[in-house]
């Protein structure tokens, strides 16, 4: 797969990808501690955590898409689209989880909630796993060129680029 969006030559989303994933498994941790007995501002915590791992998945979402646009109908495309409806799957999990707590005055999570977490987790270590089978695929193709500090040697102008869709 042909990232249109990338840095360097290296595709944007699967770096975008880590970070919604880390701030989802953050923001469980401080449920199990708030849940766990801990300070009752861990509750908090993980809710606002929860929130902006919502707000870089939505951007990771973005970027998938684009990337997705003009894979062709073959392993790698169904492999993409797994990825990204796992991704989706696990941020509409969490999702849930934030609206239900936005009511309540401290917004710590319940033993059910911290469940519906834990699936959503479970969900993105599919998502991770098809990830990394996509990186594999998409590395065949570029595996001739470069790799280290050596590739970024006679980079001139614009190191983010925007790629044209082959016709």
């Amino acid at each position: 797969m042909e990232s249109r969006l990338r840095v360097q030559g290296h595709p944007i989303q699967p770096m975008l990808v880590t970070f919604p994933f880390g701030l989802f498994v953050s923001a469980t941790i401080f449920d199990l501690a708030d849940l766990a007995g801990g300070p009752s501002f861990l509750g908090e915590v993980g809710y606002w955590t929860a929130v902006a791992a919502l707000a870089a998945a939505a951007l990771t979402a973005v970027a998938g898409m684009v990337d997705l646009w003009d894979v062709r109908a073959d392993q790698t495309r169904r492999t993409a689209v797994t990825f990204n409806v796992v991704n989706v799957l696990m941020a509409g999990l969490f999702l849930v989880s934030c609206l239900v707590r936005a009511q309540s005055p401290q917004r710590g999570a319940s033993g059910v909630l911290i469940g519906v977490e834990l699936l959503a987790l479970l969900a993105g270590a599919i998502g991770v796993a098809a990830g990394a089978r996509l990186m594999r695929q998409f590395d065949r193709r570029r595996r001739a060129e470069s790799s280290g500090l050596d590739a970024l040697r006679g980079v001139a102008g614009s190191t983010v680029e925007i790629v044209r869709p082959r016709a």
